[in-house]
């Protein structure tokens, strides 16, 4: 019976989630590496070290940005449902843009790896455009590529690759500096996600979370020919387009589709993206001083758990749990109703456990000034 309340669609969404998060967690810490070494050599060259440097690419999220989140997307989600029609295509062009360049880092590894044999890896100017690598044009061309295919078709897999770009660039950008900002923004997604399933539906007469979720939007191209009278056969026949907010896969009897947004991937990603830099970061501090030994009262097994692959397995049961809950009650579940607690709860045991939790709850991670070893992703 438990095996019948979940199919081929809901175990490749279980797994394709599963590999954006570490994929995404790991590049993003591979982004901390590389950093940390250009400070380094930027120190040597200056003779001087500044280690409050950091990449102006990456967002980190303070306690008021946390807190302000939930509300700001609620505005959004408002915004989305009672004014579709006049800002989907405004909507569609910008994550048109936004899903282009996120899935051009996500495919940047695989064109470095490509013309790293034939290709030197010093950087082409383009003018006032900047300065970009073989590889880095390489990934923005086919990343230009997919989502004019995309659409042109509409096709569901090509919105999907546009889905993990999303979610993997997102995990590896933006970082959650404590314990307590995660704690803050993760509750507060948990009661936004559970009020817009659970009870729009009383005030607004309709579920805004699954309306807007679902809300195909009108083709550019079909607009466009519209507006500019091209004729009744010029742009016509282009389908509506399904936006790459969430992650969607068939049955295999082709039924129905499992459907899982990527706030549901990024939200509790950025939470393992965390506890995966400070594995690291305790690692680094154990090393330096010589690896000392945990608590007394802790085993030599119990510290050798790694805070990451605590949170993922309970990643994993929360989402299997959401997956049941949605097939038991035939309606669409707030996946972070049960995401959250089954990821907090036994990171915040184990960090108490392993006597880390006061250090996890407010204290920022240092940058070390020596060298670090590269991941290979």
């Amino acid at each position: 019976r438990a095996y019948s309340l979940v199919d081929s669609s809901q175990v490749s969404t279980f797994l394709i989630s599963i590999l954006l998060i570490v994929y995404g967690s790991f590049r993003s810490l591979n982004m901390d590496f590389e950093n940390q070494d250009k400070e380094k050599d930027n120190s040597n060259a200056s003779g001087s070290f500044n280690g409050n440097s950091t990449n102006n690419s990456i967002q980190t999220i303070d306690s008021t940005q946390a807190l302000f989140l939930p509300i700001g997307a609620s505005v959004s989600l408002l915004v989305m449902f009672f004014f579709f029609d006049s800002v989907q295509v405004v909507f569609t062009i910008c994550t048109a843009v936004l899903a282009t360049i996120a899935f051009a880092f996500l495919l940047l590894p695989m064109c470095q790896y490509l013309t790293r044999p034939c290709s030197p890896q010093n950087k082409i100017s383009f003018g006032c455009c900047g300065r970009f690598t073989a590889a880095e044009l390489l990934s923005f061309s086919l990343s230009v590529m997919l989502v004019l295919i995309w659409v042109l078709t509409g096709h569901w897999l090509l919105m999907d690759a546009l889905a993990m770009g999303l979610c993997v660039a997102m995990i590896a950008f933006v970082r959650l500096p404590s314990l307590k900002v995660s704690c803050l923004l993760l509750s507060g997604l948990l009661i936004y996600d559970v009020f817009w399933v659970f009870f729009s539906a009383y005030i607004f007469n309709s579920n805004v979370m699954v309306k807007v979720a679902t809300q195909p939007a009108d083709n550019p191209l079909d607009v466009l020919s519209r507006k500019l009278h091209l004729g009744p056969n010029v742009g016509r026949d282009v389908p509506r387009l399904s936006l790459p907010g969430k992650l969607v896969f068939p049955s295999s009897t082709g039924s129905h589709f499992s459907m899982l947004g990527i706030g549901d991937i990024v939200m509790p990603g950025l939470l393992l993206c965390f506890v995966l830099r400070y594995d690291n970061y305790k690692k680094q501090a154990n090393s330096d001083s010589c690896g000392a030994p945990g608590p007394g009262n802790i085993s030599g097994r119990m510290q050798k758990v790694s805070y990451f692959h605590c949170t993922l397995i309970g990643y994993f049961v929360g989402l299997l749990t959401a997956t049941v809950a949605s097939r038991i009650h035939r309606a669409a579940q707030p996946a972070l109703l049960y995401l959250v607690p089954f990821t907090l709860l036994p990171l915040l045991t184990m960090a108490y456990l392993k006597g880390d939790l006061r250090r996890m709850w407010s204290e920022p991670f240092h940058s070390k000034s020596s060298s670090s070893r590269f991941l290979e992703v």
